[in-house]
């Protein structure tokens, strides 16, 4: 075989193949052409055997015609197939009675977790009584956590039995309160001052009905000069009452923690009884809501502010606790399900 005979064989085969391509009905039919064409046996492979009897120089011009040959075929095969498959498509749309120029079927919108609207409507009271939003690590040293708390080394909140400690180099623990977003904030900060710290919180505690090793607290703290438990009353009397109306109550009960100095149980009235005592409440009317109390000198004093000319008072509450009243739910592990029966309701 000469070159000039190569050429016309290749012209041959491209326009033979390519009226049959044209000419082919089914996707199969162009399948068979292509194994045809371009398979072990197929008119192209064939005729590139012949390249063997050529010099080098008939190869260099022979090589790139075989070549673009293919090229061609490949070509026009794959649009072929392309136009079954698209026309294999569009019949199968035909079969269906639907109109593609419609909108999308709607799709249910979902809302936000209890536990955010129970934060978010906790938090917009006390940005209207003036508290900005404050934040920290939730892998906290114990120098924030405990220490400038005023937390001794010998407080049972420091062993392991309640609190998760890291296994690192440095002491760190998860953090189980949101109190050391108040030391970072005192120490960097001067009076007055007036944050709610809201958060995660870790604590070593057995998930049951009212108890959760992970749950939500929202701290406040205010420092300024002559801060005394009567403006701690009265900003929790105006929260309390903006969280659950007018008619709600408050009542301080003397407690205990290392960090105030007088410190308070506050509790709530019930909101289902209204003090008459029911099943919520325990029959005594009233509910324990949250921990309070002038913060102790020794806290401000380890963050830098002299506790003889400021004074301030400091709060925690358990969004958990809270949203649990506010929506009526009994069980805090309701929170953490993802029960969709359940989450929907809210």
């Amino acid at each position: 075989m000469t070159i000039a005979e190569f050429k016309t064989a290749c012209s041959v085969i491209e326009q033979e193949y390519k009226n049959k391509i044209a000419a082919a009905t089914t996707s199969a039919e162009v399948e068979d052409l292509r194994v045809a064409a371009l398979g072990r046996k197929g008119a192209l492979t064939e005729l590139l055997k012949g390249l063997k009897d050529f010099s080098i120089e008939e190869k260099k011009e022979a090589g790139p015609l075989g070549n673009a040959l293919k090229a061609s075929l490949t070509a026009a095969l794959d649009e072929k197939t392309a136009f079954f498959a698209a026309q294999e498509i569009n019949n199968e749309l035909n079969k269906v009675d639907l109109d593609l120029t419609l909108p999308g079927y709607p799709v249910a919108k979902g809302h936000k977790h209890p536990l955010s609207v129970a934060q978010d409507r906790m938090t917009t009271i006390l940005a209207h009584l003036g508290f900005e939003w404050a934040e920290g690590p939730w892998v906290e040293d114990e120098k924030h956590n405990f220490d400038l708390l005023n937390v001794p080394q010998h407080h049972p909140a420091r062993d392991a039995q309640d609190t998760f400690f890291v296994d690192t180099k440095m002491p760190l623990v998860l953090r189980s309160h949101t109190s050391n977003v108040q030391s970072r904030y005192m120490e960097k900060h001067k009076p007055p001052l007036r944050i709610m710290a809201p958060g995660r919180v870790f604590r070593n505690d057995s998930l049951d009905a009212t108890h959760s090793p992970v749950f939500h607290q929202i701290e406040g703290l205010y420092v300024d000069k002559n801060v005394s438990l009567a403006d701690l009353k009265s900003d929790l009397t105006a929260f309390m009452k903006g969280l659950f109306g007018n008619k709600a109550e408050i009542r301080f009960r003397p407690s205990f923690f290392p960090f105030t100095e007088p410190s308070v149980e506050v509790d709530v009235k019930c909101v289902f009884c209204q003090g008459k005592g029911c099943n919520v409440c325990k029959g005594n009317g009233w509910i324990e809501m949250l921990g309070a109390g002038v913060v102790h000198p020794n806290v401000l004093k380890n963050c830098g502010i002299d506790p003889n000319e400021f004074s301030g008072y400091a709060f925690g509450m358990g969004v958990e606790r809270l949203a649990m009243m506010m929506l009526n739910i009994k069980d805090i592990r309701a929170f953490y399900e993802n029960d969709v029966r359940l989450l929907k309701q809210f």
